[in-house]
Parts: C-alpha cells; sequence; structure tokens
C-alpha cells in the first residue's frame, strides 16, 4: 500500500499499530494530544526497530516514516485507525472532527475491543467508510487483525481495510459486528472459567496458566491477562455481559 495512514493515539495500542506501518514502509502520522506520550512512542519504536527494522530498510528508514504530532490538522491521510479511550462519543467526535479537513475518499477504522462498531458509524459522517480495524497486543507481534463491518460499511471499504492489514504483514478475517466480534467473545470463557476455578480453590493462578501452556496454549490465562491489562479486560467482560446477558 502506498500513501498515509494516521494512528490517534499513542498510547499501547496505537503505538504498536504506527510501528506496524512504519516497518511495513508506510508513511505514518502518530496523532496525541499528549507529547510525553509521543516521545515515549517514538522511544519505544527506534529500541524494537533498532533489534528487527523489517525487509529492506533500516532503523533510520523506518524511524523516518514514523510523524508523531499533537496537531490534529497535521492528521491528513488515506486510512485513520483510532486507538483512544473506550468511548463511542470521543470515537465519533474525533472521526468528525478529521472528516472536516480529510478527503471524502478516506476510510476512518476503530480498532475498539468491545464497543459496537455500527454505533460508532452512525454518527460520523458518510458512516459507509467506517469499519472496524482492530488488532491484538503486542500489534507488533501477533498477526491477526479483525475487519468488522458495521450495518453501513461499503465493500469498498472494507477491501481498502484487508489490503492495508496484507501491506502491514498481518492476517486479515472479516467479521460482521456483534458483541466482542470473534476473538473476545470466544476468550471469556478462556479468562472467566480460569478466574472461577481459581476463586473456588480448585486450583491457583501458577498452576492454572502451567496447566493450560502445557495443552498447547501459548500464554496462560492470568500471565495473558496481565499483559492485556485487567482494566481493558473487566471492560471487555462488563461490555459483553450488558449486550449478552
Amino acid at each position: 500500500m502506498t500513501g498515509t495512514i494516521v494512528v490517534c493515539g499513542a498510547g499501547t495500542m496505537g503505538r504498536g499499530i504506527a510501528l506496524v506501518g512504519a516497518t511495513a514502509g508506510i508513511r505514518t502520522v502518530l496523532f496525541d494530544l499528549d507529547p510525553q506520550a509521543l516521545r515515549m512512542a517514538m522511544e519505544y519504536a527506534r529500541q524494537r526497530l533498532a533489534r528487527s527494522p523489517g525487509e529492506n530498510r533500516t532503523a533510520e528508514e523506518a524511524v523516518a516514516l514514523l510523524h508523531p504530532t499533537t496537531d490534529i490538522h497535521a492528521c491528513i491521510g488515506d486510512v485513520v485507525i483510532e486507538a483512544i479511550a473506550e468511548d463511542v462519543g470521543l470515537k465519533r467526535s474525533l472521526f468528525n472532527r478529521l472528516a472536516e479537513i480529510n478527503h471524502s475518499d478516506t476510510v476512518f477504522t476503530t480498532n475498539t475491543s468491545s464497543l459496537s462498531v455500527t454505533e460508532i458509524a452512525a454518527g460520523v459522517q458518510h458512516p459507509g467508510r467506517v469499519c472496524g480495524m482492530h488488532f491484538f497486543n503486542p500489534a507488533p507481534v501477533m498477526r491477526l487483525v479483525e475487519v468488522v463491518k458495521a450495518r453501513d460499511t461499503r465493500r469498498e471499504t472494507v477491501l481498502t481495510i484487508m489490503e492495508l492489514a496484507r501491506a502491514m504483514g498481518k492476517t486479515p478475517v472479516i467479521c460482521d459486528d456483534s458483541p466482542g466480534f470473534i476473538v473476545n467473545r470466544v476468550a471469556r470463557q478462556y479468562y472467566l472459567e480460569s478466574l472461577r476455578i481459581v476463586a473456588n480453590g480448585a486450583t491457583d493462578l501458577v498452576t492454572a496458566d502451567e496447566l493450560m501452556e502445557s495443552c498447547g496454549f501459548k500464554m496462560g490465562p492470568f500471565r495473558l491477562m496481565d499483559l492485556i491489562g485487567n482494566d481493558i479486560n473487566f471492560a471487555v467482560s462488563s461490555s459483553l455481559y450488558e449486550a449478552l446477558g
């Protein structure tokens, strides 16, 4: 893919997604209102790229493709990927502000792991160009990307994001917008049943992790919850509970 992507949010997911773009040779604008977050994201990128710069380019060349900014007017690109707070109103507001300064063909994607993409898109100008692009943590390592088709998402929008995901070295999977999409819906049982058996005293968390890893899981449920963050895991579980009862 040629052109420019804009990644909004320089937290754990945003900086990882931006790094994936630069490593793939894509010009990447990384936007955040916090200058410190941007500095930390650039240092993270330099450290990762020093170890593995990607094919056919040096670490310096890859870093040069990253453009950190606190100026929303610099956020002009072919695809926008937002990775900000899990709040429908904030995501809608950001997309509408960016719609005012971008081309009408710019595609807007959300990295939400649990919110309704259809609900986000409903309040955005031209909802047909909005879809989900759900990366997994850590974004530079995990190959799967869920491309989430909302109620009004155009076919061309989905094809554009599938192409971008492949250009970023990822494996895209299309799914319809539904609570938890595919992975987070299935994964609830992995987390919640593990929590239940430890809470009931059937085993301890170290043993639970070792047992699941011995069965072929790359990471036990408690190690994985520590990596994801229990605040995020709780928010996703609560969202699914509210949606599905």
